[in-house]
């Protein structure tokens, strides 16, 4: 029995957003909405019909998957769900990313990426942002098994424009491209009008941020009919009962719902727009972000040092100790009220 160790497929985990259990502290460490559901939610959860949940879901998901093809004008055919896009995510990678090739992807960018490529066994490549954390497209033309990119970037929030992403799409006809847009009703323009173009191309969007949905846990993939018949196939393949009710349920009615959608989108990107102004008088420098959090560095006091005493006072930022950003603090955006909180903190502290 010494040697069943050998056989163990080991990989180095993700490491989530720290989930303190306390109450009375400010959360922006995991890019959460601080906003609840949409009203329809609440409600289609008060009344949803519980005798349901002891049959097995529909596996087509076909409330969910027919709402979002709805809200984009797509086909029902056209959307693939899973439960949260990192799901959606590690589909695609099982399903498309199996060239000897490697895949490429930001060296600064959502650290799942290459925790899927180890544990999957795709190789991969790299590809270093710009001293200003903006991706350079000319790096992703060479021969390689597959693109994925966050846009907008994460952890660094900066949009790249669409007109350089479909350059990068329309130098990679031969392999699958895969645009990651968690963050983009937060700013910029989808590549999703892109998809009746390119039969390459996939954008993946998540619940998680601007529907206030991240317990929910609901992704979703859009692309020609051909990918998500074949992403469907390895799901089926794999686990054909990926969504359960409630998810299908819920999400549904958030998704419907585009008022408040769109209410909740104005208000977290105008509190994002005070919280830069504040923290440039206080010294710090950062790129136009575009999505729900600021990628921030102070021109004198260490990001660390930061972390460690705005967690003392019960306001949690992430902290990455990492080449190249190891001095920089990812903020989310919250309410008006907590970044107000998170400034006068800082104020007192650096000065």
């Amino acid at each position: 029995m010494e040697n069943w160790e050998s056989y163990v497929r080991k990989v180095v985990p993700y490491v989530p957003g720290e989930q303190p259990r306390q109450e009375n502290i400010i959360k922006l460490n995991t890019n959460e909405n601080p906003y609840p559901p949409a009203p329809g939610v609440v409600r289609a959860l008060h009344d949803m019909n519980t005798g349901k949940l002891r049959k097995y879901p529909d596996p087509t998901c076909k409330l969910l998957v027919d709402a979002i093809a709805e809200n984009y004008g797509l086909k029902s055919s056209q959307v693939f769900v899973g439960v949260g896009s990192d799901d959606v995510l590690a589909m695609i990678y099982l399903t498309f990313f199996n060239s000897e090739k490697p895949i490429l992807f930001p060296d600064i960018t959502y650290s799942f990426y290459d925790v899927w490529a180890d544990m999957l066994r795709v190789p991969y490549e790299v590809k270093p942002l710009d001293n200003h954390f903006k991706i350079i497209k000319e790096d992703y033309y060479g021969p390689n098994g597959g693109v994925i990119f966050p846009n907008p970037n994460a952890p660094t929030g900066i949009y790249m424009e669409l007109s350089k992403v479909e350059d990068i799409i329309s130098h990679n006809r031969d392999v699958i491209v895969v645009v990651d847009e968690a963050y983009i009703d937060f700013g910029g323009a989808s590549a999703l009008p892109l998809i009746d173009k390119y039969d390459n191309l996939i954008v993946v969007q998540t619940f998680s941020k601007s529907r206030s949905m991240a317990g929910m846990r609901i992704g979703y993939a859009m692309g020609n009919e051909k990918l998500i018949r074949y992403l469907n196939d390895v799901k089926y393949s794999f686990n054909s009962y990926t969504m359960n009710e409630t998810a299908l349920v819920l999400g549904t009615e958030a998704m419907r719902d585009k008022a408040y959608f769109e209410e909740t989108c104005r208000k977290i990107i105008h509190t994002r727009e005070w919280t830069k102004e504040e923290l440039r008088k206080l010294g710090f420098s950062f790129g136009d972000s575009m999505s729900n959090f600021i990628f921030a560095e102070h021109e004198s006091v260490p990001a660390k040092e930061l972390f460690e005493a705005l967690k003392k006072a019960g306001i949690y930022v992430r902290y990455f100790n990492k080449p190249r950003i190891d001095n920089f603090l990812r903020i989310s955006i919250g309410t008006d009220e907590e970044m107000c909180e998170l400034v006068e903190f800082l104020k007192e502290y650096i000065k």
